[in-house]
């Protein structure tokens, strides 16, 4: 006769409550506010209205909508450039020593804050900064390119601070890939690079999506970046959500925008778990 596993009922009702708690009634707080209006003496009151969705029509957010996507996707296409020749080194890398060496390298920048880190751009973009001084040195440039307080300066803010978070999930699954695929693959008669675009690409696919994930919703949502280093130039979704709860106590409009980004959040998370699906069942045929 099997003993009651106490300490795993226990656990699994703690995770339960935890996500409850912080996670699903938060959730439908923000939702049920969003339905919500206010005045200038109560930050939510009755009665229920769709308006603060149908306000998110309007051009002014449409506009700041698309500029943040426009930026984000573009923060995420660097980030997998830069991340995955770096995540696949480290992931097909046979000397443990170098490995360790190489993850810690990508894992230090979590010991310092972002917000710190974004503010050590400062002196390194700005006109008289290290990256002007450095091309101004080599002769490349006559005059101190304008980066700071602009999109560019976003721009680099963002791939400098979500890098790692790209790097990670596709070293998880470079690790685990098949070397039995890649070598049947070139005995076939594939070259490196068929073979790196139709086995090696489509396994590490689920990383590659779990890392966009990880860096697209940060990049549409981190709101100091832009302050920061944008000025007052680059105003972003987070900006604009920020605006709403801190500034202009509009805490229903604010639970609106806050909402679509989170439904945002779903549709990618369920791409993410098609594409693993697709690629465990791909596996298994192979």
């Amino acid at each position: 006769m099997k003993r009651p596993n106490h300490f795993k009922h226990f656990s699994l009702t703690t995770v339960w409550l935890w996500l409850f708690i912080f996670a699903l009634l938060p959730f439908a707080l923000m939702i049920v506010a969003s339905l919500l209006d206010h005045n200038e003496t109560h930050i939510v009151m009755l009665p229920f209205t769709l308006e603060n969705y149908t306000q998110l029509n309007h051009v002014i957010y449409l506009h700041i909508f698309a500029r943040s996507l426009i930026i984000a996707s573009f923060a995420t296409l660097f980030c997998l450039l830069l991340g995955y020749p770096f995540a696949y080194l480290i992931g097909r890398m046979q000397n443990v020593r170098w490995k360790n060496l190489l993850m810690l390298l990508v894992i230090i920048p979590f010991w310092t804050s972002s917000l710190i880190r974004s503010y050590a751009l400062i002196a390194m973009i700005k006109a008289k900064g290290i990256i002007n001084a450095i091309l101004l040195a080599l002769g490349l440039i006559h005059q101190p390119l304008a980066l700071l307080f602009s999109n560019t300066a976003v721009m680099i803010g963002l791939v400098y601070n979500l890098l790692p978070f790209m790097i990670l999930p596709i070293i998880t699954n470079v690790e685990r890939l098949d070397n039995r695929l890649i070598d049947a693959a070139r005995d076939l008669g594939a070259n490196q690079i068929t073979t790196f675009r139709k086995v090696i690409i489509p396994l590490t696919m689920p990383g590659i999506i779990a890392g966009c994930i990880l860096v697209f919703l940060p990049a549409m949502t981190i709101f100091y970046i832009p302050d920061i280093l944008g000025g007052a130039k680059s105003v972003l979704v987070g900006n604009l959500i920020q605006n709403q709860f801190l500034v202009v106590q509009n805490w229903p409009f604010g639970s609106a925008i806050s909402t679509v980004l989170t439904l945002i959040l779903a549709t990618f998370i369920l791409i993410y778990h098609l594409a693993s699906r697709s690629n465990k069942k791909k596996q298994e045929w192979l």
